[in-house]
């Protein structure tokens, strides 16, 4: 806390502790009140202006100062002025004072509150950017909640100084006017206890009631203005439709068919989605390929001479398909039909909010013919629509040829020199796979750095051990454009104000991916797009229409397939079950792994992250190269660091770069997503010799940086003293 900050909390302070030490609150008692109520009026019959000031002011500095006595001085307010001008000077009095409570709250505790627990008041946060008004305002109609408590609370929130006045002037007047008006009566009043009789109470009740009913009503008004346009069906076929038959949308149609609904499944290519058919599953099959045959070629590191690996190419590729055709029953037609799912294969186009037209292939239902048309009503429908790969305008990248992380399986011949354009984690997980596998790979990307979202020294990691194998790796390349000179294919790029050829057989392109956002109706319903050009979605991943959602690639923010499936669920419950109760999308502990040797996985904020969101932190490493398993299994290379809150074990996030870190990470998200600490990991057992054990000693790492000094101390003088 900087010295302005401590002063003005000084000052408060000070301030508070002097109306009590002075005794200054045995004028704010009901008996004194109505004791003085004929000299206040007496006063402001013969002075007015400077009654009314000096009311005024001491009702601003009561409600600033958060003291007692705020509702006795409406009281007297209505007692002194009448219940017209009492309204007036209370209402201005009262909204000026919690202002200046709500800045000095802002201004002393707001940083330090939202650094500390930024991570778990992150949902509120969005809720009071997006309707803090409406929040403060159902605050101020009920004054069950310490108006004191609200604006304290509220100074912590990102709500606007603007609208945290206007909102409480127009929101404590109702209230005001009551307390006035009992005030009139004064000399009436045996007691507070009578200001809250319970007619008084359900008055208020009633009131705080009203902004519920008015917001229902918008909802009513806004619904009728999204569908006013379209007709609504008299009975619905379904009581889902779900667009898409990758992870989201399987996890949707599972979820309805699991509780009984009536659901179909439209999916234009392929059950299983990008995930099964060509990113996770082929991926890392091609992976652990690759893998074998680089332990192979440095087999005297485990003591074997020499080991000298046989293999044809388009023999690993026929692997690749052939683990893909044994995972393919678990998303297949067959089962998510016997589990209760009507699964069509053909092209959905959403016609209006409950119908979609589905223009059938025929696979996937008996007897359709392929040029069948089926219109289908429902009452919700999820658009798990997925993403594809990018592939940027580059010109003359059509002339040379390119493949993408969906193309790329076709290849049943080795590249002799691959050109991979980009070094996100498709890129990086590719590039070296081919290059294990004998491809001579150039991997080109336009940033200073390979896996950017990743702390520099990750990078780092993973860039050495690309070109400790061979890979020729070109950061800071931007690339201009491709040309295809006498059958031979070169890419030009500007590095540092020059320029750069780099000859090539096959472009594989890995930039990304873009969701699929047309094609299906998105555009006749008007439905919006983000700034990402996903499907704009709310907290309830629901479209601009409240009965259709989105979720999965389609709607991001992250594009990972249990990502997917985690949207999913919020999806198909808030779909079926939304009139009951709806649920806010959680994406607070998000883990993923790049599958590059070494893995490099994460949860949470990395050190780059923690240090530009200016959260308090600290950083607590352990280095794999001393865990006996690792240096058993020639494997002793990566680290763990663990990001906390400075002077406690909570755990902000973990990045494990090294063996299975996308195994060993799970530790630290269940930790994370159920509030344990690192004394809790390093109190756990972990077997010997396990690379888990990395998970714990890192834990130890901390727990030796915040040793308790002064008690090891008193404890050495103990054992001394026991020696004699």
């Amino acid at each position: 806390m900087n010295t302005k900050k401590l002063l003005l909390l000084l000052a408060l302070a000070g301030a508070i502790v002097a109306f009590f030490a002075l005794g200054l609150d045995r004028y704010f008692t009901l008996a004194e009140v109505k004791a003085r109520q004929q000299e206040f009026t007496a006063m402001f019959a013969q002075r007015p202006f400077a009654v009314a000031a000096a009311y005024f002011a001491v009702y601003v500095a009561v409600t600033a100062l958060s003291l007692p006595g705020a509702a006795l001085m409406t009281l007297l307010g209505g007692a002194i002025f009448g219940l017209f001008w009492g309204t007036i000077v209370v209402s201005f009095a009262s909204s000026i004072g919690a202002t200046l409570a709500f800045l000095a709250s802002r201004f002393v505790f707001q940083a330090v509150v939202q650094q500390r627990f930024g991570d778990k008041l992150a949902a509120i946060n969005r809720g009071v950017s997006k309707e803090g008004a409406f929040y403060l305002f159902t605050l101020r109609l009920v004054p069950v909640f310490p108006f004191f408590l609200v604006n304290l609370v509220m100074g912590l929130t990102p709500i606007p100084v603007r609208t945290f006045y206007w909102v409480s002037q127009a929101g404590m007047l109702l209230g005001t006017i009551v307390y006035v008006n009992v005030g009139t009566q004064l000399a009436g009043l045996e007691s507070l206890r009578g200001i809250l009789s319970p007619a008084l109470i359900a008055s208020f009740v009633l009131l705080g009631v009203l902004p519920l009913v008015a917001r229902k009503v918008v909802e009513i008004i806004r619904s009728r203005k999204v569908y006013g346009r379209w007709k609504r069906p008299a009975r619905f076929d379904r009581n889902m439709v779900v667009i898409g038959g990758g992870s989201a949308g399987l996890v949707s149609a599972y979820i309805a068919a699991a509780v009984k609904a009536q659901v179909t499944l439209v999916e234009r290519h392929a059950m299983g989605g990008d995930c099964l058919n060509t990113g996770c599953v082929p991926s890392k099959a091609l992976i652990r390929s690759a893998k074998l045959l680089h332990q192979a070629r440095k087999s005297q590191a485990y003591g074997i001479r020499a080991m000298k690996p046989e293999f044809d190419f388009a023999e690993v590729m026929e692997r690749v398909q052939r683990v893909i055709r044994e995972i393919e029953p678990h998303d297949s037609v067959q089962r998510y039909t016997e589990l209760g799912v009507e699964c069509l294969h053909g092209d959905a186009t959403i016609r209006s909010p409950w119908e979609v037209e589905v223009k059938l292939t025929g696979a996937g239902e008996a007897g359709a013919s392929p040029a069948s048309t089926r219109t289908i009503t429902t009452r919700n429908i999820v658009i798990a629509a997925g993403a594809r790969p990018l592939v940027p305008p580059i010109p003359g990248i059509d002339d040379v040829g390119c493949l993408t992380s969906d193309t790329v399986w076709g290849l049943r011949e080795l590249p002799g020199r691959l050109l991979v354009l980009g070094g996100g984690p498709i890129g990086c997980e590719l590039a070296q796979a081919f290059a294990r596998l004998g491809a001579r790979v150039t991997q080109v990307e336009m940033a200073p750095r390979l896996m950017l979202r990743e702390d520099p020294e990750v990078s780092q990691l993973v860039l050495e051990t690309f070109r400790a194998e061979g890979i020729d790796v070109r950061v800071g390349h931007k690339a201009q454009r491709f040309e295809l000179r006498d059958g031979r294919k070169w890419m030009i790029a500007e590095v540092d104000g020059r320029t750069e050829e780099i000859e090539f057989d096959v472009l594989l392109c890995a930039l990304g991916r873009v969701a699929n956002v047309s094609g299906y109706g998105l555009e006749a319903l008007e439905i919006p797009l983000s700034r990402t050009r996903t499907v704009e979605v709310n907290e309830f991943l629901q479209t601009s229409y409240p009965n259709i959602y989105a979720c999965g690639d389609v709607a991001g923010p992250f594009q990972f397939t249990h990502t997917a499936a985690h949207m999913a669920w919020y999806a198909s419950v808030n779909a079926l079950f939304g009139r009951f109760r709806r649920f806010r999308v959680d994406y607070s502990v998000i883990p993923w792994c790049t599958f590059t040797d070494p893995e490099v996985a994460r949860v949470g904020v990395n050190e780059q992250e923690a240090t530009q969101k200016g959260l308090d932190f600290e950083v607590t490493r352990y280095g794999i190269d001393d865990l006996d398993r690792a240096i058993a299994d020639e494997a002793a290379r990566g680290f763990v660091k663990v990001i906390t809150r400075r002077g406690s074990d909570r755990i902000l996030g973990v990045t494990i770069v090294g063996e299975h870190a996308g195994d060993l990470i799970a530790e630290f998200v269940a930790a994370m997503r159920h509030g344990l600490g690192l004394n809790k990991i390093l109190g756990t057992i972990h077997i010997y010799p396990t690379l888990a054990e990395a998970n714990k000693y890192a834990a130890g790492e901390w727990k030796r940086a915040h040793a308790p000094e002064g008690l090891l101390r008193l404890v050495r003088r103990y054992h001394r003293w026991q020696r004699g």
